[in-house]
């Protein structure tokens, strides 16, 4: 009950510190935002959750977090597709991101299955993921049992036994809590290839809520070393140099809700544990972002970072070109950072698929 302490102990200080925007209701006091940004009293509920127009699961297995199960699977989704988990930010829920971003789109597209974890007013008052909550970014026990991140990968499980997903293309993106989720999922099961965190947080920066404000806020410094500590305790079997997977991060550079800082936080932790340098192989501007691409020793990019100019807090989309929908911490940015995730992974779409096939074999 330790996290509940540091809950309640909280709440004597709130008055003291602004909200984290991303939650705030219309015309509340300080106290109250604050509160309401982390599940506390009294706070303005967002409509049911449902799927909407997608697929909801009852039956998935074990549950621990409990969470709810949203889906999306292209007609007649061929074997051997990808799996593409997309986890959508506090006070939104899986459509809103599903579609805002463009995922579901994308999923048709490129024929991959999507699988939209939802958070429950049961768990947060706001519908952000646990990120900050140790028994909810922790892997999964030999009962499947523990919180948040052993729900999601039970899900996982279900859609690879329903539709013969590849196990070696699973990747999870997210936006804010569902950023840092994402990472805490990329560090707890090595078995994802890639990630795509928007506006996140490095695994491990926080314990109870009130590290989770100071990692949002102030940003919180480490060596690399140190955060890559922090992965490699999350599951064994990690050898630096022999980890390939791709984590794209993205983070707008007027955000006043996650501080700028994290992203340079994640490169810091995700060079360390890919065992890769911290200097740039690659600098360029890409749609107005500046992006930063980190290389191992053949030249290939395993992290890579943008930082929009003027975005705030939200993921960034180009509705012009199809991606994504303007919305609620959905920012039409002119940059489609859903697809940009896409191509760095390297997925591709059905016209490529012959090509992908034989590069991904290599």
């Amino acid at each position: 009950m330790a996290a509940a302490n540091s809950k309640r102990g909280a709440i004597g200080i709130v008055a003291t510190i602004a909200a984290p925007a991303l939650c705030q209701p219309a015309n509340a006091d300080p106290a109250s935002e604050w509160l309401c940004a982390w599940g506390f009293g009294s706070c303005p509920q967002p409509a049911k959750a449902d799927c909407g127009s997608l697929t909801a699961v009852a039956d998935f297995g074990e549950n621990p977090g409990k969470l709810e199960m949203c889906f999306h699977s292209p007609s007649g989704l061929e074997a051997n597709r990808p799996l593409v988990i997309a986890l959508h930010g506090c006070r939104q829920q899986a459509t809103d991101y599903g579609e805002g971003a463009g995922w579901i789109k994308l999923a048709d597209e490129y024929r991959f299955a999507l699988l939209l974890p939802q958070q429950t007013p049961a768990n947060n008052q706001s519908r952000c993921f646990n990120w900050f909550e140790p028994k909810d970014v922790k892997r999964h026990d030999a009962g499947g049992a523990v919180g948040e991140a052993a729900s999601i990968w039970a899900m996982v499980q279900k859609i690879r036994a329903d539709y013969k997903s590849d196990p070696k293309e699973i990747y999870v993106t997210g936006l804010s809590a569902g950023g840092a989720m994402a990472v805490a999922l990329l560090a707890a099961y090595p078995e994802l290839e890639g990630a795509g965190v928007v506006a996140g947080l490095p695994y491990g920066c926080a314990r109870d809520v009130l590290g989770a404000y100071s990692c949002m806020n102030g940003g919180v410094e480490k060596t690399p070393q140190e955060w890559g500590d922090l992965v490699r305790a999350a599951a064994s079997g990690r050898v630096a140099g022999q980890d390939k997977r791709k984590i794209s991060i993205w983070q707008g550079a007027a955000d006043t809700t996650v501080n700028p800082k994290n992203a340079d936080e994640l490169v810091k932790e995700w060079t360390n544990v890919l065992g890769i340098g911290q200097t740039p192989a690659k600098i360029a501007a890409v749609h107005g972002a500046v992006y930063e691409g980190y290389a191992d020793a053949n030249g290939t990019i395993l992290v890579e970072k943008y930082l929009v100019p003027d975005a705030n807090h939200g993921v960034e989309v180009d509705a012009a070109q199809g991606c994504g929908v303007a919305g609620p911490w959905i920012l039409d940015k002119g940059i489609c950072s859903s697809r940009l995730i896409l191509k760095f992974w390297g997925l591709s779409a059905p016209e490529a698929l012959s090509e992908h096939s034989e590069s991904h074999a290599r």
